[in-house]
């Protein structure tokens, strides 16, 4: 009867209530803009540009020798087939074996036909202009297929990631070639470490003007606000998010130092 009762009791007694969620602790949807959303403008057909004569090649017919793994330094493990590199699952990021400063960069990638998912789970990827250590981080150019794909602005293909949409939605459909080309001013810092100039970017997707000559805040966070940190020469990072469903593929890849 004892037992009975003291049972009785437990069921009677109100439900332990969830931690309240701390107010002041940073969200991954704080840093998130939803409006307003960029015009859609649709591009011109995909035009493979041939590199010019001082551009370094960093993907071409050659392979994946311009690439190493960002978690051990090893060769790259993506896949690569007649000029095109894949993303393969678990690999991890990879980044140029070489550093730069100031450039222009042009690169060509493609979200897979018969994707699935949405917002965020659907073709993501990022172009890291330059990368300053391991993971993620460095100062991020959103790669997604944003083609009819709604997501918060800030984080849709060609925005800065979590800092600056894009002028325009210049996305085409999964399985057609699409193009970034960008001019990178790196920031540049004191001997104290301390920022004298910001970081500066302009980039164009698919032809169509989407970033101009815009300033950065500081490297790429997920979550909170971003920071900068002293770096000098960085290399390009291109990252493996993991997506199941878009093995992302890149080629024509070229830059020329400035």
């Amino acid at each position: 009867m004892i037992i009975a009762a003291a049972l009785v009791l437990l069921a009677q007694a109100p439900a332990a209530s969830a931690p309240a969620a701390d107010p002041a602790k940073p969200r991954p949807e704080d840093t998130e803009q939803w409006k307003p959303v960029p015009e859609t403008v649709r591009p011109g057909p995909a035009v493979e540009i041939a590199p010019p004569s001082d551009a370094i090649v960093l993907l071409g017919s050659a392979g994946l020798g311009e690439w190493a793994s960002v978690k051990d330094g090893t060769a790259a493990q993506w896949l690569f087939d007649k000029g095109v590199m894949t993303v393969k699952k678990g690999t991890g990021n990879i980044q140029t074996k070489r550093s730069f400063t100031n450039y222009q960069l042009h690169l060509e990638w493609r979200i897979p036909t018969g994707i699935t998912g949405s917002g965020q789970a659907r073709g993501n990827s990022g172009l890291f202009v330059a990368s300053t250590g391991g993971g993620d981080a460095g100062y991020e150019l959103q790669i997604l297929d944003s083609y009819e794909n709604e997501t918060y602005v800030n984080g849709q293909a060609g925005s800065v990631y979590k800092q600056l949409a894009p002028l325009a939605n210049a996305m085409r459909k999964p399985g057609e070639w699409q193009s970034y080309d960008i001019v990178w001013t790196a920031p540049t810092f004191g001997a104290d470490g301390a920022l004298k100039s910001p970081a500066r970017l302009t980039a164009f997707h698919n032809g169509v003007l989407i970033q101009d000559n815009v300033v950065l805040r500081g490297e790429t966070t997920y979550v909170g606000q971003p920071q900068y940190k002293a770096h000098g020469p960085s290399p390009i990072k291109l990252q493996d998010h993991g997506d199941p469903s878009a093995p992302i593929s890149f080629r024509n890849i070229w830059i020329r130092e400035l």
